[in-house]
C-alpha cells in the first residue's frame, strides 16, 4: 500500500533554498540532522526534499510538482504578497480540466503548481 510520497528536487545553494521554501512559502525546516548537502522541509500534510546539485544549471531544471491545495485564492494572495516569481504570467487560472491553478519557480527553477478543485 501507498502512504505517501515527498519528492526530491535539486538545490545549488542550501541556505537559499532553506529561505525560500520557509521564509518566502511558509514551510518549516524538518531535518533531525543539519546534513550539509540535504533539506527536509513540511508545510501541513507536504514534505519536500532537496538535494545538493552545486553543477544544476537552472535554465536547464526541470524539477516539477503539483500540490493540490484548498483555500486557493488566499495562498495566491500570500504568494503575491511575498513577491515570488510566477510562472505564466502570474496570474491565478480556472483551468478547462476543473482546477484553479497557478505556479512559482524557486531559486533552482524547480517549478511549483498549486492547484485546487473549482
Amino acid at each position: 500500500m501507498l502512504k505517501s510520497i515527498h519528492p526530491k528536487l535539486p538545490m545549488r545553494d542550501k541556505t537559499a533554498t532553506r529561505d525560500f521554501y520557509i521564509n518566502r512559502l511558509g514551510f518549516k525546516d524538518i531535518g533531525a540532522i543539519d546534513y550539509s548537502d540535504y533539506l527536509m522541509v513540511s508545510k501541513d500534510e507536504i514534505e519536500l526534499h532537496f538535494f545538493l546539485f552545486t553543477e544544476l544549471d537552472p535554465l536547464e531544471n526541470y524539477g516539477q510538482v503539483y500540490i493540490r491545495v484548498s483555500n486557493i485564492e488566499g495562498l495566491f494572495e500570500d504568494a503575491k504578497k511575498n513577491d515570488l516569481r510566477f510562472s505564466g504570467g502570474g496570474k491565478l487560472i480556472s483551468q478547462p480540466w476543473g482546477q484553479k491553478e497557478f505556479s512559482v519557480i524557486d531559486p533552482d527553477h524547480n517549478l511549483l503548481t498549486f492547484g485546487e478543485s473549482s
